[in-house]
């Protein structure tokens, strides 16, 4: 198991309630204890008349506390962040020197209390992720001989062991069910509220819940590749970026720090009186500039995740917000990624039913492993025909497979193996976006069947809502022919179009776009490149290869192509939740330094509105867990869509 899942159980087995609940917190909020502590004495000797004594104690814990900040503020400069802590320190001291011990109290407990709502506001946002690190398996109860059960560590589990899995139990690793049928619950994994149904010889994802049935499984994976330890890896990424937003409040602070010293010096210089600088300083304390955007960015996670996208930092969605060029794979992406049957040509030469032609192929591709077979099998079961099994098979790479069936001699595949191995082969005439699985019975060519790779279903509606969301131009990339590139980008709606391209050619295609940023969606191994190319990378990961999951910077763990819509969705809602967030802090701080430069708002009363401030700033910021007026599909608000355009 790798280090990442040990790491998740080493935390879901730590202690529960005890002292791991209560001196942990303390010492996390030992700033804002120490404060409390200090002003319910101060309040105390202040209550028995011992104001000088209430005076020194609050004087000397503020000026400690400053110091403390100092200490921080100088590590914070020595990262290249300056004016963070600066006003705060200073306005600490020059209340104090002005005598102003309860407002230096006051500032101490906003900056212990702005921690406090942060720390609050994440443990608030990163629930959802976190939730995923808690319910990762842990062991798994495998099926020996005579079907006896033994518990064992799931990092024991193999590739092809039996594993039962009992009525609300998570699924260890990734499987292919046994049982006939199965009801499991997806949420964790997908964002389906709904449970979802298996039938017999479909994946079961490891993370789901089983339902209220026990059932047997069939291990596909270990539990180092399973879906779900790609998930927590990928959780563990998320949750401990810092997004480039971040910095951006980062810069804010230096000029907002030089118009508060400005101000209060000027108010000082004007008013003659020492205690309007430190008034001025009180109310330019820069909290709202330090947990807007980390608030807002971390909801933003949360609520993708929540909705089956993992969203690897919080830059992404920032990139997310301005995305303006989107590309598109075609097989799995644009498409269904499972072609279906679409005509049985039988040959005039052949005495067969289309049906018996479909039967027969069918048979002989169940010792097949290419991707065709599968589909081929399929459209055999859902018209009832039985699979007859078949002797002497044997297959051609990359050209066809060939097997006794039911008494004939059957070959199917391409046209040119088929055409080398039949007498009388006629070649179908296909349309754009079709394939032909030739089929050869007893040494005579008997027929074609017509297959294609549908769009999905959401494919035009996805793109449609791309572009209300700023996304100006639209590209399919796809190593396929051009004439069926071309079909699936007309039916899609997709004017831009590359075809058969190599993984090379993709990553130079996305490096010349001009309309940046680009995000690219994909789902195949092949698509791992151009995804860590582009600006963005999307990994369809529900049915896509780790390696475009782990090289994508947002990862869709339902097969839902409109979820690219809605990550992008959530980008600009979460960025504009950010910058309206530190705005609106930077505006009320103005706005209260002005009233403070001309003696309207003591040092005292400047605290507690500071404070006010702070809550609203992040209040605000957690307004990015809930969706946007836009997210429902319906047509977005045309003055909010100017505002974000404007931002972005």
């Amino acid at each position: 198991m790798p280090k990442f899942a040990h790491d998740a159980r080493a935390r879901s087995d730590a202690p529960r309630p005890g002292r791991y609940e209560t001196v942990k917190p303390v010492r996390r909020f030992a700033l804002l204890t120490t404060a409390v502590l200090a002003g319910a004495g101060a309040a105390a000797l202040l209550a028995f008349g011992q104001e000088g004594a209430a005076q020194w104690l609050a004087s000397l814990y503020a000026l400690a506390a400053a110091a403390y900040r100092s200490v921080l503020m100088v590590k914070e400069i020595l990262h290249g962040r300056w004016g963070i802590d600066l006003l705060a320190v200073t306005a600490i001291i020059s209340t104090v020197a002005v005598g102003e011990y309860v407002a230096s109290l006051i500032i101490v407990l906003m900056l212990a209390g702005g921690n406090a709502l942060e720390t609050y506001a994440e443990g608030r946002a990163v629930r959802e992720l976190r939730s995923l690190l808690e319910r990762a398996p842990r062991s798994a109860r495998r099926e020996g001989r005579d079907a006896i059960l033994e518990d064992i560590p799931v990092e024991q589990v193999r590739v092809g062991d039996v594993l039962v899995i009992r009525p609300s139990e998570v699924v260890p690793v990734d499987g292919r069910l046994i049982s006939t049928a199965g009801v499991f619950d997806e949420s964790a994994l997908t964002g389906e509220s709904l449970p979802v149904e298996h039938r017999s010889g479909d994946t079961l994802l490891s993370g789901s819940v089983n339902g209220d049935a026990a059932v047997r499984m069939q291990a596909v994976t270990t539990a180092e590749d399973s879906q779900y330890s790609l998930i927590v890896a990928l959780v563990q990424e998320a949750s401990a970026s810092r997004a480039p937003v971040v910095r951006l409040a980062d810069r804010y602070a230096v000029p907002f720090t030089a118009l508060a010293f400005l101000l209060a010096g000027t108010a000082w210089y004007l008013s003659q009186d020492s205690g309007r600088f430190a008034q001025v300083l009180v109310v330019a304390t820069p909290c709202p500039l330090l947990l807007a955007a980390p608030v807002a960015f971390l909801g933003g996670m949360s609520r993708a995740a929540h909705a089956g996208i993992i969203v690897k930092n919080g830059g992404t969605l920032e990139r997310l917000a301005r995305v303006r060029t989107a590309v598109f794979d075609k097989t799995g992406t644009l498409t269904q990624g499972r072609p279906v049957l679409r005509e049985i040509l039988v040959s005039k030469n052949a005495t067969m039913t289309p049906g018996r032609l479909l039967q027969l192929a069918a048979s002989a591709e169940q010792y097949s492993s290419h991707v065709l077979a599968a589909s081929v099998m399929d459209a055999a079961r859902a018209r009832g025909l039985a699979l007859p099994a078949g002797h002497l098979a044997q297959e051609h790479a990359t050209q066809g497979v060939t097997a006794v069936c039911d008494g004939h001699a059957v070959a199917v595949g391409k046209p040119s193996f088929i055409s080398s191995s039949t007498s009388g082969f006629e070649e179908a005439d296909l349309a754009g976006g079709q394939l032909g699985v030739y089929v050869g019975v007893d040494g005579r060519f008997a027929g074609t069947l017509i297959m294609s790779d549908p769009l999905r279903d959401n494919a035009i509606r996805t793109l449609e809502e791309l572009h209300r969301l700023g996304v100006r131009e639209t590209m399919l990339l796809t190593g396929d022919s051009r004439s069926t590139a071309m079909h699936i980008a007309a039916e899609a709606g997709i004017t831009s179009v590359r075809a058969e391209c190599l993984p090379a050619d993709k990553v130079a295609e996305v490096a010349a776009l001009g309309s940046r940023p680009v995000m690219m969606v994909g789902d195949g191994v092949n698509d791992a490149p151009v995804l860590a190319a582009a600006d963005v990378g999307v990994a369809m990961g529900a049915k896509g290869s780790t390696a475009a999951s782990e090289s994508a910077d947002v990862v869709i763990m339902v097969d839902d192509l409109s979820k690219t819509a809605l990550a992008v969705d959530i980008g600009r809602h979460t960025t504009l939740m950010a910058l309206e967030s530190i705005w609106i802090g930077i505006g009320l701080s103005i706005g209260l330094m002005f009233a403070a430069a001309f003696g309207f708002i003591p040092a005292v009363a400047g605290a507690l509105l500071q404070e006010v401030v702070d809550l609203a700033t992040i209040l605000n910021a957690l307004r990015a867990l809930k969706p946007g007026r836009s997210t429902s599909g319906a047509p977005a608000d045309r003055a909010a869509d100017m505002r974000q355009s404007q931002l972005f």
